[in-house]
């Protein structure tokens, strides 16, 4: 039974008693209004009694309520935390928002645990006019939050709700219609129209109450504007930081002088939240400063134009992202401004815009422009540090055109102009983002060791940052050095909140190193983070069944198969599920649909061809393993298989040719192959190979033998 409610009163009102109720209107503190105020509830005690589970949790913590900084203390700092804005040039994927909102689930797991006094009660108000981070962190929430003791009531009407929390709602909260109101508003239906208006105004803007939003739309527009700037100026003096975030540009925007204080606000909003990857809410601050700045304000107009166009691009909305960089090379014939928009033209066509998109021609013409304009830079220092970054875009673009060594060069080039022009202390985070893109170009090119070297360097460079330590891990294990990459994913782990591809990747890394439990781990570790990650549950299902773990595997399938109806690999996993119960039609149907959705699937072919083979139909079986062996051809069970059915239908000659090829393929049976084909050998009249076949069978079923030895 769902434990969690949805009150379609976005007040979320009701008897249900809750420890803590926060309001998530994205006026009053923009992105991470709700889950701040949470963090701001809890932290103080929480660190007071359990403060290394706060600083477990500092980065997420200070993310969402940057105010707990002068009590907990600051996060691990990198490069890119510590970067002055204009140093900064590394921005986060949209993705780092779903990390964090993990981060705070597990921070609650462990504080109700330790607290020990019952389940923690939440309530979350006007979750309709949240940011999406909030939206977001609400919905994992929910689904995290099954079986724990932590009780969730959502107050929202339904509406414009990004679609996860709409699924989040209907699997995982009881729905409660709303109480009569009617006789609370006549009872209100006297309060002076002052008191209205003054009660609007300190709401921030999001009373719910209509008749305090009558009275605001009705009064003098002067004294409105003259009060917006008196609550502002009080929440600047004594209110937290986090409220320039929200309530303070709201109110500069509609105060006295909103394309002055108000654009300013909006300016410190947008580059804070753009410097921590809350991408949402810089496409919400940036249309409102178009809305209220005039575009004779160049520099300005497109600063915001140009951050609302990353937002778009990051989060996939890639031709509106374009259409907004064109209407700026369009207006401004300003160097910065095409310099920016030309290099982000750049990428949309080497990276971002859908593959059918991508035109890295078009993405170098771009960048030979932008290169010539930073060329002619009057300043010295801004000339040689925009030259050298727009080269490492080009070597991107030669990257993915195949043009390795030219990649090299222009990086190798650019970590010896900015040595060699620049202060040791500037752009030290660009500086080690070259470092990083050389040793990623040597990987590509096989120069595995000096890649390695790069890697290395660059973790000395900003040893808190935990992507690169992914990235030594993931060259390590190619190397063979499991135990230093299994060592290089548990720092990274350990720096950041939760990210699956770590996990998953750790996976791989301990099932090579025979650890299947670890690994098993790991990849629930992954599908409890995403769920809609289908290797991670493809694997998962393939090591449980691997390791004779079959009780777990039917809720992952029906889960998977829910979220991925015609998904072939977990069709085929249901279908072989099925035949090894004995129910072969259900078997066939399902590696029939499997195959429908996916014609090159090698387990279903490979599935149907042992169905046909037990019902006698032999062609059937011979054309699937045809098939099968033709996608998979180093594979020696199919080899083998394919065989079987050969010698089964008298195709002696077939079956052993199959059996030789297959007995020189690594993880080979050689004693059962070369046992059948001993066989074949006899069937054919050659009784010298028939017997030497078994010679080497009974020597390999005592002893390893070599591949290739046949």
């Amino acid at each position: 039974m769902n434990t969690h409610l949805w009150r379609s009163d976005p007040t979320g009102s009701g008897d249900e008693p809750a420890d803590v109720t926060v309001g998530c209107h994205r006026r009053l503190r923009g992105p991470y209004t709700g889950a701040g105020s949470l963090v701001r509830a809890l932290v103080p005690d929480a660190y007071e009694r359990w403060p290394e589970l706060v600083r477990t949790h500092a980065i997420e913590i200070l993310t969402m309520a940057p105010e707990l900084k002068e009590r907990i203390g600051a996060a691990p700092e990198t490069l890119t935390s510590l970067a002055v804005p204009e140093e900064r040039t590394r921005i986060y994927a949209a993705a780092r928002t779903r990390r964090l909102a993990h981060g705070l689930v597990e921070f609650l797991h462990s504080y109700t645990s330790l607290r020990g006094s019952g389940p923690l009660g939440l309530c979350f108000t006007d979750v309709d006019e949240a940011d999406h981070t909030d939206q977001e962190f609400l919905a994992i929430l929910l689904r995290r939050t099954q079986g724990v003791p932590i009780s969730v009531t959502v107050g929202s009407r339904g509406g414009d709700l990004p679609d996860e929390l709409v699924s989040a709602f209907a699997r995982y909260t009881t729905r409660l219609t709303p109480t009569d109101t009617a006789t609370t508003t006549t009872a209100r239906a006297s309060v002076d129209q002052a008191q209205l208006l003054s009660a609007y105004i300190t709401s921030d803007g999001t009373s719910d109450d209509p008749r305090a939003l009558a009275a605001y739309e009705a009064a003098d527009p002067g004294l409105r504007a003259r009060l917006h700037d008196e609550r502002a100026a009080l929440l600047l003096r004594e209110g937290d930081w986090s409220l320039r975030l929200g309530a303070v540009p709201y109110h500069l925007e509609r105060g006295t002088d909103p394309a002055g204080a108000g654009g300013e606000a909006l300016h410190e909003a947008v580059y804070y939240t753009a410097g921590l990857g809350l991408w949402h809410a810089v496409l919400d601050y940036g249309d409102r400063a178009r809305a209220i700045i005039d575009p004779e304000q160049a520099e300005r107009y497109w600063d915001f134009s140009g951050k609302m166009s990353s937002a778009l691009a990051l989060l996939g909305r890639t031709r509106e992202a374009e259409k907004l960089y064109l209407e700026v090379r369009a207006r401004y014939a300003l160097p910065m401004a095409q310099m920016f928009t030309g290099y982000a033209m750049a990428m949309l066509y080497t990276r971002l815009h859908p593959a059918d998109l991508r035109d890295h021609q078009l993405a170098k013409s771009y960048l030979s422009n932008t290169i010539t304009l930073a060329s002619l830079l009057p300043d010295a220092e801004q000339r040689s540090f925009h030259s050298v970054f727009q080269r490492n875009g080009m070597a991107l673009v030669e990257m993915h055109l195949g043009n390795l060594p030219e990649a090299l060069r222009l990086v190798d080039a650019g970590l010896t102009r900015l040595d060699a022009e620049l202060p040791a202390d500037r752009h030290r985070l660009h500086r080690s983002v070259l470092v990083h893109n050389r040793g990623r170009v040597l990987a590509a090119l096989g120069r595995l060791p000096a890649a390695l070297a790069d890697l290395t360097t660059v973790i000395g460079l900003d040893p808190n940052y935990p992507d690169y330590y992914f990235d030594r891990a993931e060259l390590l294990h190619k190397l063979g050095e499991n135990a230093a990459a299994l060592a290089d994913y548990n720092t990274a782990i350990s720096l950041s909140p939760p990210f699956w591809e770590v996990h998953f990747n750790r996976a791989d890394l301990l099932a090579e190193m025979g650890d299947a439990e670890a690994a098993i781990a790991d990849l629930r570790r992954v599908v409890e983070l995403e769920p809609t990650e289908l290797d991670a549950r493809v694997n998962l299902i393939g090591l449980l069944l691997e390791t004779g773990q079959t009780k777990p595997v039917e809720p992952l399938l029906r889960e998977g198969l829910r979220l991925t109806p015609d998904d072939a690999r977990l069709l085929q996993v249901r279908g072989q599920l099925a035949w090894e119960a004995g129910a072969a039609e259900s078997a066939r149907h399902d590696f029939d649909l499997a195959l429908e959705n996916d014609p090159d699937c090698v387990a279903a072919l490979a599935g149907r061809a042992a169905l046909a083979f037990d019902s006698g139909d032999v062609e059937t079986a011979q054309r699937d393993l045809t098939r099968a062996v033709e996608l998979d051809p180093d594979d020696p069970d199919l080899r083998y298989n394919r065989a079987y059915v050969r010698q089964a239908a008298g195709l002696w000659q077939a079956a052993v040719d199959d059996y030789t090829l297959a007995l020189r393929l690594p993880g080979a049976d050689h004693a059962e192959l070369l046992r059948q084909r001993s066989e074949c050998y006899r069937e054919l009249g050659d009784r010298d190979a028939e017997q030497a076949d078994l010679d080497a069978a009974r020597t390999a079923a005592g002893s390893a033998v070599p591949a290739g030895a046949a």
